[in-house]
């Protein structure tokens, strides 16, 4: 997709901070690139496309998105090929899923116009910033948020749409320890568990702030009703080898519809893997570790790719997960095989890697 960029505005920075950054050690979220893409929704429409120095808002302390939460993001990555050319992964996914969210909080959708062409014209401003070090990428966080200044539980009339990018390493440095959730809950039906509001992370963190307290890294959702069926994880939807087949619970209005579990989903059909999406319940999990049948349990999202879990804690005992050789491991396999595909070294036969 090609954008007309001469419509936003450019005030580039007075000075690039790259400098101050060691690409060779990246921790997640903490370097900022140098520009932020932002536009604002006003009287029915999307105006004022300006790409400007990455520097602080000045908010009205009444500001709508403070005190009623219609705030919603997205996570995407930037990668590097060998001509140095920036590729983006399957962004109008990203797109489609954030108008998802935007509904769901009664916010104004965005047109792929503005969306793709901030986008785009961000990560040519500032395509020094993407990373070209093993393991590391650009992480983009697209969000808007309501930007009405006016106490009223009601719908905001004005959004302010932004795009800024961080350069990161690995977002976990060894395989995770979940515990299964059985008493909190992250969403339920007929909520906003699909959407990817801000209000869904404030509340999963005081149980997880709890099990990290045990010694996890991370929760296992369980469904609302009964505590019996596995929904995602914290920072990941999550998925299961059982008896050599793919195995991941069903997305539902509970359940973040991924875009890095599509990708996962697409590939082990394209290998001709089985794939099931179904309930999957806590006691066939575990059952299955026991057994051996359960071979393999990881996380995917676009901060983790595909990350193998250490463990999983439920009722008290920690069940341990078998550890395999790099290429006995389908997660490793298909996280090596989305590397590949996003940096351009392989094909890709999905039409999903986009050249800036």
């Amino acid at each position: 997709m090609t954008t007309d960029v001469l419509q936003i505005e450019l005030r580039k920075a007075e000075r690039s901070r790259i400098q101050e950054v060691d690409f060779n050690h990246l921790p997640f979220g903490k370097h900022f690139s140098d520009h932020m893409f932002v536009a604002d929704f006003i009287d029915g429409q999307w105006q004022n496309q300006q790409i400007v120095p990455f520097d602080n808002f000045t908010i009205n302390p009444a500001l709508s998105a403070l005190h009623y939460g219609q705030s919603i993001f997205e996570g995407m990555k930037a990668y590097k090929n060998d001509e140095g050319d920036v590729l983006l992964f399957n962004p109008l996914a990203n797109f489609e899923r954030m108008n998802e969210s935007a509904r769901r909080m009664c916010m104004a959708t965005l047109p792929e116009e503005v969306f793709m062409g901030g986008l785009e014209a961000l990560l040519r401003v500032d395509a020094d910033w993407v990373p070209s070090t093993p393991n590391s990428s650009l992480y983009i966080r697209p969000y808007m948020f309501a930007s009405d200044n006016y106490l009223g539980v009601a719908p905001s009339k004005t959004y302010r749409f932004c795009i800024f990018t961080c350069p990161v390493g690995a977002y976990y440095s060894n395989p995770p320890k979940l515990k299964v959730e059985t008493e909190y809950i992250r969403s339920a039906p007929g909520g906003t568990g699909y959407a990817k509001c801000a209000g869904n992370y404030a509340a999963s963190m005081y149980p997880t702030l709890l099990a990290q307290q045990q010694g996890y890294d991370q929760l296992i959702w369980t469904d609302a009703r009964e505590h019996k069926y596995i929904e995602e994880s914290g920072t990941m939807n999550i998925m299961f080898v059982i008896d050599g087949k793919l195995v991941t619970p069903a997305t539902s209005d509970s359940i973040l519809k991924g875009t890095t579990r599509a990708a996962i989903i697409a590939i082990a059909k394209h290998w001709g893997m089985e794939v099931e999406e179904r309930l999957v319940s806590i006691d066939e999990v575990i059952s299955g570790i026991e057994s051996g049948r359960l071979t393999e349990a990881f996380g995917a999202g676009t901060a983790v790719g595909a990350s193998a879990y250490a463990l999983i804690g439920y009722n008290g005992k920690d069940h341990m997960l078998p550890e395999f050789a790099p290429e006995e491991s389908f997660a490793v396999r298909v996280s090596n095989y989305l590397g590949d595909l996003r940096t351009g070294k392989i094909d890709d036969p999905f039409g999903w890697v986009q050249k800036i």
